[in-house]
């Protein structure tokens, strides 16, 4: 074990034993320090959580390196620092904080609020766990300048997260979450941490914006006769454990639907996860029960949401009555075709609506916007790019919809992050629409498939925990970087992106172009000459390296639909061996 290492984790961790931290606190450093075993103490205060594509994320306990008060107060100073700074010739500054049902998340959410506070900032604080797309909702509802959600997501339960907005609504981008790193590394000493709250600063919120936000969402309704008609459609919901439960079976029924089958076990608001073993929901065991519950009533289709109700899961029935799961760029393909195809059916396209989807997302989509004569923006991972695609255009044209195929969707302009409230709302009428045209679900995506080009996709995470898992994903890129494949299942490499360099080259004659992104990005993406793309990225929140492949094919029938997902999945088992993984 390296003894530097060692040194300056003990040289930080001992900093953790002065009065000024807790007295829980204090004994957990002490019993790191004491260890003969110091992988724990080097994991906690190797390094400090950084801001990634989501913010402050890690794992709850003591140290530089884990999600805590003094982390999360650090963090709040830093950003209360930042926003006197920012908005200096404002009169108040005001701020949304909001929480997820994870362990520590209110108490995590408390502090936050108390710090803001005591440094005269405004806080509109939920009265209890909310979905994340609701606190960006409530920052351009309440005109604030930020807001911060204590969430992590879809991680397993051992984690926790701290998302920082600006006054779009939207995750932070730079400058200004370049800089709020800088002010927050500032907060060196926990003694500069405002701790002590001013109550009169703080106003608790709830139920209130719920029912502005539930009646924006109704709003967003584009079928109300096709539901009015298939009212009673089976429709089976899981919050699994989450905040979804506080909004979405009410969404659904107030845009009419009056048959929604829960999952009594999955109701359960607990940062446990009880029923599952990560609260995922493109995971298929997390959607197991309520695929379970679809069996036993009949039910059309099985949607969830993840513990802080930002993403969308989704089982569907196939032809032959079993339920399937449909992945993330299906979800975004499903969403993306109805809302330009209604648009077109309705009459309201003008050629001034555009669509987003970040570049690891389905290239289908690129062809249904170019059929329906729509402007399609290709961005970087994460929903604060789309959000950003968005705030380029506020005013200029109108927003139809955006995804990305890590299960998220947002199709309103009133939030500015992902949101499973509209979208479980918005899929629901979909298979409302689609029954009225005489087709169940599985009917429209072949549809799709036969109109604009069959593809196939597939994510690939490869987990590589701690310090040296860190190190071996910056060599898989170095690899990747330097040695690209020539050929992938059989077909030559033609266009490589390097969105670090910003740089595309053309393999064939070695010409390099500029690629037009508002920042660069550790990703690369590989293109063959049959239309494959490859696309290679480490994950900003959570200790993986994420592979992204996408095979193309043609659809003649419904009756080649098996045959030709079959031909695809071989050929995406070709291009794994040949990545060598």
């Amino acid at each position: 074990m390296d003894n530097e290492l060692i040194k300056q984790v003990t040289e930080k961790a001992e900093k953790w034993l002065s009065p000024a931290y807790d007295e829980e606190t204090r004994i957990a450093v002490k019993a790191l320090l004491d260890a003969d075993d110091k992988t724990e103490l080097i994991e906690s205060f190797y390094k400090d959580l950084e801001f990634g594509t989501g913010g402050l994320r890690g794992i709850m306990g003591v140290g530089s390196n884990r999600m805590n008060i003094y982390t999360v107060g650090a963090a709040t100073q830093g950003l209360a620092n930042y926003l006197k700074v920012a908005f200096a010739d404002l009169e108040e500054i005001s701020v949304v904080v909001g929480h997820d049902v994870r362990n520590n998340s209110r108490k995590f959410a408390e502090i936050v609020a108390d710090i803001f506070s005591a440094n005269g900032i405004k806080v509109y604080l939920f009265d209890s766990c909310r979905p994340t797309p609701e606190m960006s909702f409530a920052i351009r509802h309440f005109g604030c300048q930020s807001g911060v959600i204590i969430t992590a997501s879809h991680n397993p339960k051992e984690y926790n997260g701290y998302k920082a907005y600006w006054n779009d609504g939207a995750q932070m981008i730079a400058p200004h979450d370049v800089n709020t790193i800088k002010y927050v590394n500032e907060v060196t000493d926990v003694k500069d941490i405002k701790f002590a709250g001013d109550p009169s600063k703080i106003q608790i919120i709830g139920e209130d914006v719920d029912k502005i936000f539930l009646e924006k969402v109704k709003g967003l309704s584009l079928s109300p006769e096709a539901i009015a008609k298939h009212h009673d459609m089976k429709i089976v919901y899981t919050p699994i454990h989450g905040t979804g439960l506080k909004l979405i079976p009410q969404a659904l029924r107030n845009l009419g639907f009056t048959d929604i089958i829960g999952v009594p076990e999955q109701e359960v608001l607990s940062g446990d996860f009880p029923t599952v073993a990560s609260p995922n929901p493109e995971e298929p065991s997390a959607m197991a029960m309520g695929v379970a519950k679809a069996k036993e009533t009949g039910a059309e289709m099985v949607m969830a949401s993840d513990p802080d109700a930002d993403r969308i899961g989704l089982v569907i029935r196939d032809n032959n009555g079993e339920y399937v799961l449909i992945n993330g760029n299906q979800i975004v393909l499903i969403f993306l075709n109805y809302l330009m195809t209604r648009n077109a059916e309705l009459g309201k396209l003008t050629g001034n609506e555009y669509v987003v989807k970040t570049i690891v997302t389905t290239e289908t989509i690129k062809s249904i916007a170019e059929a329906q004569g729509i402007k399609m923006y290709d961005c970087f991972t994460g929903f604060k790019w789309i959000a950003n695609v968005m705030r380029e255009n506020e005013g200029k044209a109108r927003y139809l919809g955006g995804g990305e195929e890590s299960y998220g969707f947002l199709a309103e302009d009133f939030v500015r992050d992902k949101d499973s409230v509209s979208a479980i709302s918005l899929m629901a009428e979909i298979a409302a629409w689609a029954k009225d045209k005489g087709m169940n679900m599985t009917d429209m995506l072949i549809d799709i498939y036969m109109k604009y080009g069959f593809s196939r996709e597939k994510g690939i995470s490869l987990v590589r925990k701690g310090k040296s898992g860190a190190e071996e994903i910056q060599a898989i890129m170095k690899q990747f970087r330097e040695n690209p494949p020539k050929q992938l299942a059989g077909s030559d490499v033609t266009l490589m992106k390097d969105y670090q360099s910003l740089e595309a080259t053309n393999v064939a004659t070695g010409e390099k172009s500029k690629l037009d992104m508002p920042a660069t990005s550790n990703v690369l993406q590989y293109f063959t000459a049959d239309g494959t793309k490859v696309s290679i990225r480490p994950s900003g929140t959570e200790p993986k390296i994420k592979f992204y492949l996408e095979v193309h094919d043609t659809l003649a029938s419904a009756a080649d639909y098996k045959a030709t997902e079959q031909r695809a999945d071989a050929k995406i088992e070709a291009i794994m061996k040949d990545l060598g993984i």
